[in-house]
């Protein structure tokens, strides 16, 4: 009998906001898969880490998963770890792969999801807070009140777009183009905030466009709301 793929969020940074699933699947099951290409570097792994010790003595399974515009790089890389998982899953044994934040929200297993489900393996997927609601608890600010829309949207892709939407705003990825993502803001009549590594011993808050720098650092999230204009 095969085993199951759990992808698993751990959170966005301190310990304490994983879930208590995600802390039973961990303990529960003794192959452990992690982002990168050596699981104990891996944020991801430092926060499981943090709340269950005993991790370090599981079996550890880097995947390598490449940050880079080659499409065929990429999809080669993602078909190895999806294989490297399944010589796991085949002796019938689960796999947990941990990932920041929630599995659902731009997350890297998704991409390995696709190809166990396509080989006939079981995937579960299991939530973990995400860094945006984190990030707005920080804040002490609602995300979405009444009827407000509230929009994600991957702002490295879209750094030449106005935010033509009525509602507030979530900027996923603005790290790497953070200057055009904030001259893509000036002007735009909303309130902005952002947080840097969030929950993490590292955070930083930023309360106006202002002061976010134009190097913030790859975990920073900007949350734009409807108010006056900066």
């Amino acid at each position: 009998m095969k085993g199951i793929a759990y992808g698993v969020g751990v959170g966005p940074g301190d310990p304490e906001l994983m879930t208590l699933k995600a802390v039973r699947l961990i303990q529960e099951n003794d192959v452990i898969a992690v982002p990168g290409k050596k699981a104990e570097e891996s944020v991801a792994y430092k926060i499981a880490q943090a709340m269950i010790p005993e991790i370090a003595d599981k079996t550890l399974v880097p995947i390598y998963m490449p940050m880079v515009k080659d499409r065929e790089m990429i999809q080669k890389e993602h078909e190895k770890g999806a294989k490297l998982i399944e010589s796991y899953l085949d002796q019938g044994k689960n796999v947990v792969y941990l990932t920041l934040g929630d599995s659902t929200i731009y997350c890297t297993f998704s991409y390995l999801q696709h190809i166990l489900v396509s080989d006939g393996y079981k995937v579960q997927l299991v939530s973990g807070i995400t860094s945006f609601c984190a990030a707005a608890a920080r804040l002490n600010l609602p995300l979405a009140e009444w009827d407000e829309p509230l929009h994600i949207i991957p702002a490295i892709h879209k750094t030449d777009e106005p935010l033509s939407y009525d509602g507030n705003y979530v900027l996923m990825k603005s790290a790497s183009h953070m200057k055009e993502v904030k001259e893509m803001l000036r002007g735009c009549g909303m309130n902005v905030q952002a947080v840097e590594n969030c929950s993490m011993e590292t955070e930083k808050v930023y309360n106006s466009l202002e002061e976010i720098p134009d190097d913030a650092g790859y975990f920073s999230l900007i949350i734009a709301k409807e108010g006056s204009k900066e």
